[in-house]
């Protein structure tokens, strides 16, 4: 079944993300002062004062923006983030809802279930938790969240339609969903899409329209863009979910960083998806 193909890829992808990321291995970058991580995160509207307030640990540079900026979180809330990785956004979170409130973070990654709560133990975290589980099929009961938030997710799976439905189910009524996510503004080539990476946020990413009423479908009310932004190519250069489009050896460096580096072939392939994608945070309200 293609749903559960692409699962296996992305939990594949992010799994080699996690084991690389974990401060104390080999090839972790985020024990350094000023990780690239940090760089792209504050691009995409991370502050530094909140950056320095989590665990750097938890920040894999994996977002396409910064949903608890916009949550409008009050203190005593509970929330809950779709994708939670490393615990990046489940910290700030936390911040803002206090010991009243409560943060759950879902993944179905067990080694960024490791990592997060790792994060958590030395952070002294005690209004968070991590929960091992799918996006479509989220291990919470009914009516549980005020807010759900999720950041740059959604996009990796097939079956967007029944994400929101779960969310939709969790959430109390008046609840609201900030998510920060990827969508296309026109179709992308079949060739790009058959070469990026299986856990690429492009791979399955969808027309901005058809994702706005994916979510309206479901239920959600008062649908609102209250960000959008483009990529520029040092940041999809620079993602380490992305990898962008592997057409030949010399752009799959993790060295690359300006499209002058990649031969020509390569340079159009990545305009091409520059020219295509958007970064966009909404909002909407389960009635």
């Amino acid at each position: 079944m293609a749903e559960d193909l692409n699962r296996k890829r992305v939990r594949e992808g992010y799994r080699k993300i996690a084991n690389d990321g974990l401060c104390g291995t080999a090839s972790a970058s985020c024990c350094e002062s000023a990780t690239p991580r940090d760089k792209l995160s504050k691009r995409f509207g991370y502050t530094r004062d909140e950056l320095n307030a989590i665990p750097k640990a938890s920040n894999l540079g994996l977002g396409c923006g910064n949903p608890v900026a916009f949550a409008s979180l009050r203190e005593g809330e509970t929330v809950i983030d779709l994708g939670s990785g490393a615990g990046v956004d489940c910290f700030l979170a936390a911040r803002k809802v206090g010991e009243r409130g409560k943060v759950i973070g879902i993944d179905m990654t067990p080694e960024m279930l490791d990592s997060a709560r790792e994060n958590a133990r030395k952070g002294d975290y005690t209004n968070v938790e991590f929960r091992l589980g799918e996006i479509e099929h989220l291990p919470v009961a009914d009516n549980t969240a005020d807010v759900i938030i999720s950041n740059c997710v959604i996009n990796l799976t097939i079956n967007k339609k029944q994400v929101y439905e779960e969310a939709f189910r969790v959430l109390k009524p008046g609840g609201r969903i900030m998510v920060s996510d990827l969508v296309l503004r026109k179709e992308l080539p079949s060739v790009i899409r058959e070469k990026a990476h299986p856990s690429s946020c492009i791979k399955t990413a969808i027309l901005k329209d058809k994702y706005l009423k994916t979510v309206e479908a479901v239920g959600f009310v008062d649908v609102r863009i209250l960000d959008e932004r483009e990529y520029c190519s040092e940041e999809l250069l620079g993602d380490p979910d992305a990898k962008v489009i592997v057409v030949d050896r010399n752009t799959n460096s993790p060295e690359l960083k300006s499209l002058s580096e990649l031969d020509k072939k390569s340079r159009e392939m990545v305009e091409k998806v520059l020219a295509s994608t958007l970064s966009i945070s909404i909002s909407a309200i389960k009635p």
